[in-house]
Order: structure tokens, then C-alpha cells, then sequence
């Protein structure tokens, strides 16, 4: 079998792993919205409860969908991400999709992977940048997730601590551990 699918195979291929306890199909893995079209054209064929997991950097191809979808999640990549050539120019990008979720009221949260070298003073600081330039963050969570393996974490836990509490000055914070990592799945 080729890497794609057509509309049928892909959907039958779903519907092989609902089950009772279903909850959503969530699109993810590299960007999904570099798939917009895609999704786009499928989402309005088959009838799914979904959930789409993005970088946020492309608002205009998530406008293409958000209609579409049930629940999203944002990942927002800090400014010392090694993959960020323009943080800034990103976190506009990041700010404009959510904003078009919350204005569309899709259940949605960010998601912030913190490594033990992350700075209190840098996570406060976006924290502050969500609540007084972008977005309503009464309606979003901040969802903190310490980068695994969790071992990093021996003796930083009070680290990990400050930057939830300095965060949830400005908004709803949760911190949870990499799941899937924990799992060994990728």
C-alpha cells in the first residue's frame, strides 16, 4: 500500500478503530494544515468528531477547516526553539490562529513543551503577551509539559512549579507530562 489514501480507505481505515469509548479523531503528525484541502474535503464528506493538533502558524488554511473540527490544540514553541527563525513573526501567526478558534468557540488549549534550561521569566512573559495583546484567555487553558525524558526533571521540580504558578497569574494552566512519551509512542 502507497503512503495516501483516498477519501474511502482513509475513512474506512478509521472507522476499523472507533469504539465505544471514542472521543475524536485527531489529525496531527508534521503540519495537518499543510493538508488543509484536504481535510477540508474530507471532513465535509465524512461526519467525524475531530480534533486538530497544530504548530499555528498558518491561520489562514485553519480558517479553510475551523468549521469543520470539535476541539483544537496549538503547540506554541518558545522563543529558544531551535526550529524558530522569526519567534516573534510565529507567535503572531500562533495568537491569530487561536483567536480564530476561540472566536468560532472550538474547545481549544495550548500546549507549551518546557525543557529544564526554559526560563521562568520567558514563559510568564508569553503568558503575559496572550492575555494583554492577543486573545480572550478566560477562554483557553495553558497546558505546561515538562520536555521528557521526566528524568530531566530530578531536583527541578520547583522550577517546573514557579513557571506553572507565574504563568496561571495570567491565565488557566495545567501541567501534564508528555503522555505518549511515558508510552514510548511517538
Amino acid at each position: 500500500m502507497g503512503d495516501f489514501f483516498d477519501f474511502d480507505e482513509l475513512y474506512g481505515r478509521i472507522e476499523e478503530l472507533i469504539t465505544p469509548d471514542f472521543h475524536s479523531v485527531s489529525f496531527t503528525g508534521g503540519e495537518p494544515l499543510l493538508q488543509a484541502n484536504f481535510l477540508k474535503d474530507f471532513l465535509k464528506e465524512h461526519d467525524l468528531i475531530t480534533m486538530l493538533e497544530t504548530n499555528g502558524s498558518l491561520p489562514e488554511e485553519l480558517k479553510k477547516i475551523v468549521k469543520l473540527i470539535k476541539y483544537a490544540s496549538i503547540d506554541i514553541k518558545l522563543p529558544e526553539h531551535e526550529a524558530v527563525s522569526n519567534w516573534d513573526d510565529l507567535f503572531k501567526q500562533e495568537m491569530a490562529s487561536i483567536k480564530i478558534l476561540i472566536d468560532e468557540g472550538i474547545d481549544s488549549y495550548c500546549k507549551l513543551v518546557i525543557l529544564p534550561s526554559t526560563r521562568v521569566e520567558t514563559v510568564r512573559s508569553i503568558a503575559v503577551r496572550m492575555k494583554n495583546e492577543f486573545i480572550d484567555v478566560s477562554k483557553l487553558s495553558l497546558v505546561v509539559q515538562p520536555a521528557s525524558p521526566l528524568d530531566l526533571w530530578r531536583g527541578k521540580t520547583s522550577k517546573l512549579l514557579k513557571i506553572s504558578e507565574k504563568a496561571g497569574e495570567y491565565m488557566d494552566v495545567l501541567t501534564i507530562p508528555q503522555v505518549h512519551k511515558l508510552l514510548n509512542l511517538r
